[in-house]
């Protein structure tokens, strides 16, 4: 057996991958936000009810779920639910990502220790490698890999039988993974960003886990700058509580949360730094645009991809932004919030 093939499928943990049946300490602290059950998760109410279908249909079976493909923005939930789904199953969850997975030898170490019903999580599925990919058709089809030993005239295949597995794929973006890997998903689901109250509702829950009293006002205003992210949410949450323990403030009221997220440079729309930055290069450099995303990254000494995963889709889905044929224009809100006249682009249209 080559080298390639061999150390992979020896059993045993590996580099690439975090299996979690019962968490240690320090997991718990990473994700002790997360819900860990279906009536714990807040939004995506459709998604969630069909979701409890196909789980309580394939309990009921007693096999695996079919393969679950989540796609959205990054923070929305996509991580939690393939936990929440284990949980559910009451499988062993295997976590991994494409970038992780350089090499057919590491899917096959991955694949060949997962037992009958176990999950396997890829984080940023559309990023695997084209070798990779085509090892995991048949193992999402009919459960079994082909892999080569030796080379030249002693090369030979080896077809192994794996045991029957649930794969959930998370990505952010959707267009770039390959169309025979979409269509073996038997369940797919795309998560859009959260409205307001169901941020409110997840900032006062995590509030009481982090032992933190928020007014319904404060965590409002949270909600109304956190981009329509759950993750941001939190993560705003935990900036507030800074400002509030080291100012002794025992509970976060309106004007706390203001103030805080006003030093952060978080405004009242939810912008950050690098929003403002793309939408004033846009309105004060050219005129609102058209403007190409490749000139946007060059300007501000961005990657292009850093721009259309980080900033677009907020500002695209909040309508500050539109694509066209032509590039990237402000909408008359961008104008606005900055305090500039609209400049109507009549050509564009």
């Amino acid at each position: 057996m080559s080298e390639e093939t061999r150390e992979p499928l020896i059993k045993g943990s590996s580099p690439l991958v975090n299996q979690t049946q019962v968490p240690d300490e320090d997991v718990v602290l990473n994700i002790s936000l997360r819900p860990k059950k279906l009536v714990e998760f807040v939004g995506h109410k459709d998604i969630v009810d069909n979701l409890k279908i196909s789980i309580q249909a394939a309990k009921q079976r007693k096999e695996p779920m079919e393969h679950v493909l989540l796609s959205g923005p990054p923070g929305l939930g996509k991580t939690s639910l393939s936990h929440i789904i284990a949980h559910e199953m009451g499988a062993k969850i295997t976590a991994t990502s494409g970038p992780a997975i350089e090499r057919a030898g590491d899917l096959i170490g991955i694949l060949t220790n997962l037992e009958q019903g176990d999950i396997l999580f890829i984080d940023e599925i559309h990023r695997l490698s084209k070798v990779v990919e085509e090892f995991l058709y048949p193992a999402m089809e009919s459960f079994q890999i082909d892999f080569v030993i030796d080379k030249g005239p002693y090369a030979k295949t080896i077809k192994f039988n794996l045991k029957p597995f649930t794969l959930v794929g998370a990505t952010t973006r959707t267009g770039l993974l390959a169309a025979p890997l979409r269509g073996r998903f038997g369940i797919f689901y795309n998560l859009d960003f959260y409205k307001i109250e169901e941020l409110a509702k997840i900032i006062k829950h995590s509030a009481k886990v982090l032992s933190i009293e928020i007014e319904d006002d404060a965590a409002e205003e949270i909600a109304r700058r956190a981009r329509g992210t759950p993750r941001i949410a939190n993560r705003l949450l935990k900036r507030v509580r800074d400002y509030a323990q080291v100012a002794k403030i025992n509970k976060i009221n309106l004007a706390v949360a203001q103030k805080s997220l006003d030093d952060l440079g978080i405004d009242k729309a939810g912008l950050d730094d690098l929003d403002r930055k793309v939408l004033r290069l846009i309105l004060e450099s050219y005129k609102g645009g058209p403007v190409g995303v490749e000139t946007l990254a060059a300007s501000l000494n961005e990657e292009v991809d850093t721009i259309e995963d980080a900033v677009e889709p907020f500002l695209l889905n909040a309508g500050y932004l539109r694509r066209t044929s032509r590039g990237r224009t402000a909408t008359k809100l961008a104008f606005e919030h900055f305090g500039l006249k609209y400049v109507k682009q009549e050509d564009l249209f």
